[in-house]
C-alpha cells in the first residue's frame, strides 16, 4: 500500500494529511506547538493518536556531541528509538531501535526522499519521489503486508525531520 505525503516541514504547529493511494486521508500529523521538544502526533482520519513523534530532550537542547534521537511511543510506551547510525560509511543511514530490541535500517538519500526501510536484510518500505511529477510529494510505500503501516511512515517523518534539521 502507498501513502502520498506532501512534505509539509515547515514549523512545529502545522499539520497535514497523509493519503493512501486512493486519495482517502488515511494518517494526520499533528505538530504540537508550545513544546519545548519536537513533539508530532500521527493519528488516523478518526483523531485517534496512533504514534507520537518525539525528539529527545538533549536533541532539542542542541547540546554538542550529543547524538539527536527521536523516540517513537504507542499508547504511552516506548515503541521504538531513532538515531543516525555512527558508524557507517553512508552519510543517510538511521537505525530504528525497537522496544523488544530489534533493529531497522534506514539508508538512502533521505533529503533527496528515496530511501528505504528493512529489517534484516529484507526490504519493509520504499520512499521515493519518483512516482509524482510533485516537487514536494513523496511515496511511502509498504511493500510487506504485515508491516505496520503507521511505524513506516513516522519512520518515513522522523528520519527526514533529522536530515533537515542537521542540514540546518
Amino acid at each position: 500500500m502507498k501513502y502520498l505525503v506532501r512534505d509539509k516541514m515547515l514549523a512545529i504547529g502545522d499539520d497535514y494529511w497523509i493519503e493512501d493511494e486512493d486519495g482517502r486521508h488515511a494518517f494526520l500529523v499533528d505538530g504540537k506547538a508550545l513544546r519545548l521538544r519536537d513533539t508530532l502526533e500521527l493519528e488516523d482520519p478518526q483523531g485517534r493518536v496512533l504514534i507520537t513523534l518525539r525528539e529527545r530532550l538533549f536533541g532539542a537542547l542542541g547540546l554538542p556531541g550529543l547524538p539527536e534521537a527521536m523516540t517513537l511511543e504507542r499508547d504511552g510506551k516506548r515503541l521504538a528509538v531513532i538515531r543516525r547510525k555512527r558508524l557507517s560509511l553512508l552519510r543517510n543511514h538511521f537505525r530504528v531501535t525497537m522496544s523488544e530490541g530489534t533493529e531497522l535500517d534506514v539508508s538512502g538519500r533521505i533529503l533527496d526522499r528515496e530511501f528505504k526501510v528493512e529489517y534484516e536484510g529484507e526490504l519493509l518500505a520504499l520512499i521515493s519521489r519518483q512516482w509524482y511529477r510533485i516537487r514536494e510529494t513523496y511515496a511511502v510505500d509498504v511493500v510487506r503486508e504485515e508491516a505496520d503501516a503507521a511505524l513506516m511512515v513516522a519512520v518515513a517523518v522522523c528520519v527526514i525531520r533529522m536530515a533537515e534539521r542537521e542540514r540546518e
